[in-house]
């Protein structure tokens, strides 16, 4: 056979086998990612609800005010917090699904 023929199927192979690692990792991230989306909402939405049967329950105004602050202090930094594990989460997924990739470009050059 060509020499160069052999060359372009281990290439193709190459390519292919990394391209499913990668699919996999991305998965493997996605999953993750909607996960910690999933049960960022559930939270927020049980500290909604919670806040509200306080708020209904509320015997004055400034009491109601207070209750109001408190839920918002807390939305704000569990938004403030879950907004990073995401930014983590989602450089991970771009870490993982281009690994495959190290040093594929560079096989080439090397020869």
């Amino acid at each position: 056979m060509f020499p160069g023929i052999e060359q372009a199927q281990k290439l193709g192979q190459d390519n292919l086998d990394a391209t499913v690692n990668a699919l996999g990792a991305f998965s493997k991230s996605a999953q993750k990612i909607a996960a910690e989306t999933a049960d960022y909402a559930k939270k927020s939405f049980e500290n909604g609800s919670s806040t509200l049967q306080k708020l209904t329950g509320a015997s004055s105004v400034e009491k109601a005010v207070e209750i109001q602050n408190a839920y918002l202090r807390g939305a704000y930094e569990d938004f403030v917090s879950q907004s990073t594990k995401l930014g983590e989460l989602y450089s991970s997924l771009a870490r993982e699904a281009l690994k495959p990739y190290e040093g594929f470009m560079a096989k080439p050059f090397a020869a």
